[in-house]
Order: C-alpha cells, then structure tokens, then sequence
C-alpha cells in the first residue's frame, strides 16, 4: 500500500510539569511495546522527523506513509488555543480526505469534552478513546494488558516474516 509506518504519533510538544510522562510514554514505552514487542513501526516526531528537516512537509509525508494516527489527549493538547499543525493536518486527512484511521489515547482523564475541537468530538462520539487507567509508572506494562490489546485491536495488521 505504499505506507512505511503503521501509526504516526500525535502528542503534546509543550512540555509542562506532568507532560514529562507523556514524553517519557511517546519516547519510551510506545516503542518498547508497539514496536520491540509487537512488531510496528512508529513515526514520532522528534525521533523520527529531525530538527533541520523542512518540518511541515516531513509532517505531512509521514502522515500520508502511515496507516494510523494515534492522538494522545492529554488536558494540555485539549486546552491548547492553537492546535499544533501536525493534530491540524491529522484531522484533516482523518475526517476530509477520510483516508486514516485515528487512534485516541485518553492520557489522563478529561472529564467533559467541552473545551475539544469539533473534529476530535465528532472523532469520539463515532469510536470512543482508548482510556490509559495506569497511575504514571516508570514500569512499561505488559503487551497484553487490557490498554495495549485495545491499541493493537485498532492498528493495521502486522506481517511478521517467519
């Protein structure tokens, strides 16, 4: 099908206090299960669109090489005025073009989503959110918690060579 990665990561840039965790799951233990325990390829930014590198088109051609986006919601990317360009362009490709599927990780727990941009409602009423209910561990967990099998159930299939 022409595409590199299974998902291209979204996730708050704009660390804070508390994002640290984010950054330590996106950098870390995504990885660690996704990729070394699963078999995916992730795309994130940061690790695999560098400093330098023309970042809006690098954004939008890994996007377009993905089969999946996962968008990590955390309380800093919903209160967010302006969204970052690659959750813009995401959206855009997943609802416009509806050509990607969106994967979203509820990070911590939001509450109402009031303060959302119409897209991710509209993403959330037609599929829901994956719900991260893990206190913030330094422990990556299982691949087979409950959490990761709900990931893997919305990632594209994996072609493991034997």
């Amino acid at each position: 099908d022409g595409k590199i990665y299974d998902a291209y990561v979204i996730y708050p840039k704009n660390h804070i206090n508390e994002a640290n965790f984010v950054e330590y799951f996106v950098y870390q233990v995504m990885p660690d299960i996704l990729e070394n325990k699963c078999g995916y390829k992730l795309c994130i930014y940061g690790r695999d669109i560098y400093p330098g590198e023309d970042r809006v088109s690098e954004i939008e051609k890994r996007m377009q090489k993905s089969r999946r986006l996962i968008i990590l919601l955390t309380h800093q990317l919903i209160n967010c005025k302006e969204p970052a360009y690659d959750q813009h362009i995401a959206l855009y490709n997943a609802l416009i073009q509806n050509d990607t599927k969106v994967i979203l990780l509820e990070m911590e727990t939001i509450g109402t989503y009031g303060n959302l941009q119409e897209s991710l409602k509209f993403i959330i009423k037609q599929q829901g959110t994956i719900k991260w209910k893990e206190q913030h561990t330094v422990h990556p967990q299982s691949p087979n918690s409950k959490f990761w099998k709900q990931v893997r159930y919305h990632m594209p299939l994996t072609l493991k060579s034997s």
